[in-house]
């Protein structure tokens, strides 16, 4: 059940979610289809001892005082706990605003390390954390010969994090990384840029569809760059929306995603629930969703619904979820309760299919 307001007899839970722009809308959309298919799940088995659980959404825009905002309304409406989110800027300024509120907070999708600025025991997070899955992506890239690498990127705390560790595993291995900032080039001064630095690999570490797109396009169309590979480590190519505005130009991007390479019986069944809902193949965004209110679930039937006893309830968690058993442990340098890891896949789109993705490294 998705509402406004809850009902005096359900369970509710706040969820924060990118419905509009600037907000990445497509994969908040997934998202939510996770959450709502988990929710009615739980509910169709008896609810939490019999109360109904009750999603009370709120578009976040990618705006993180709209988010602060949000979880100070969603408070006010006695939620049990927060869950959601997608942007990193974001999730940060939802961990700081439940922290200060004592609310639980399950972040789904948002992979910055700093998810906190200090250690807290109310917020966990089921992604992997950006430097786990980064340092998979580079390896990638070495194995395949790639050691003099650029990146496009934009002004954003998420995207210089990237990069930087990017260059930190990097370095070390005899690679390099350039940074070419796309508010001061265009696309065709992009391409020259690559040509002077001899660059064999471009990430892009911008937004979709501007400016990743039009990039994408140029390099494409250069006939000097046919043999440099254009990779988006965010996971931009996923969606729908980049096969649909790039067709085949879009393909052979490889990027990251957090899937199992094989999906159990209970991840079939929830892929099957989630394409219904979507009308298209679900996300590893949505995967993500339906894990949150699986676990918090979980969480809800062992501690109730106090605030504190659900903080205290993530570290001796055992759930399994649509990607394999789901633990929160203290990784090496932490702030928050972390899935400790999820999989994690470099795919990218088939050249002779694009609506088929390659597995081209597990991690």
């Amino acid at each position: 059940m998705t509402t406004q307001v809850p009902s005096p007899s359900s369970v509710p839970i706040g969820a924060l979610v990118p419905l509009s722009r600037p907000g990445w809308a497509e994969a908040g959309r997934h998202l939510l289809a996770g959450l709502e298919t988990a929710v009615q799940e739980v509910n169709d088995a008896g609810g939490i001892t019999g109360r109904p659980l009750d999603l009370l959404v709120r578009d976040t825009a990618a705006d993180p005082q709209r988010a602060a905002a949000a979880v100070d309304e969603l408070a006010g409406l006695g939620v049990a706990a927060v869950v959601g989110e997608y942007h990193s800027v974001v999730a940060r300024a939802v961990a700081a605003r439940t922290e200060a509120l004592g609310l639980p907070y399950l972040c789904s999708s948002a992979v910055l390390d700093a998810l906190a600025d200090r250690p807290t025991d109310r917020v966990a997070r089921l992604c992997p954390a950006q430097s786990h899955g980064w340092r998979i992506y580079a390896d990638f890239l070495l194995d395949a010969g790639h050691r003099r690498i650029a990146v496009a990127t934009q002004p954003s705390v998420y995207w210089a994090a990237g990069a930087r560790i990017l260059r930190e595993h990097l370095a070390p291995r005899g690679g390099t990384v350039v940074e070419l900032d796309t508010g001061a080039l265009s696309p065709a001064e992009l391409c020259g840029e690559l040509l002077r630095h001899g660059a064999t690999a471009l990430l892009l570490l911008v937004g979709h569809p501007e400016p990743a797109v039009p990039i994408v396009r140029a390099l494409r169309a250069d006939q000097r760059l046919a043999e440099v590979l254009i990779g988006a480590p965010a996971g931009q190519p996923e969606f729908a929306e980049w096969r649909a505005l790039l067709g085949g130009q879009g393909a052979a991007v490889p990027f990251l995603r957090y899937l199992p390479e094989r999906l159990g019986p209970r991840g079939e069944r929830v892929a099957a629930a989630l394409r219904a809902r979507l009308g298209e193949e679900p996300s590893f965004v949505a995967f993500e969703g339906h894990d949150t209110v699986t676990v918090l679930a979980e969480a809800l039937r062992s501690a109730g619904t106090d605030h504190e006893r659900i903080a205290a309830a993530w570290p001796r968690l055992s759930v399994e979820g649509t990607r394999g058993p789901i633990r929160f442990t203290r990784p090496p340098g932490s702030a928050v309760w972390q899935w400790a890891w999820p999989p994690v896949q470099v795919v990218d789109r088939d050249p002779s299919a694009p609506d088929r993705f390659r597995i081209l490294r597990t991690g």
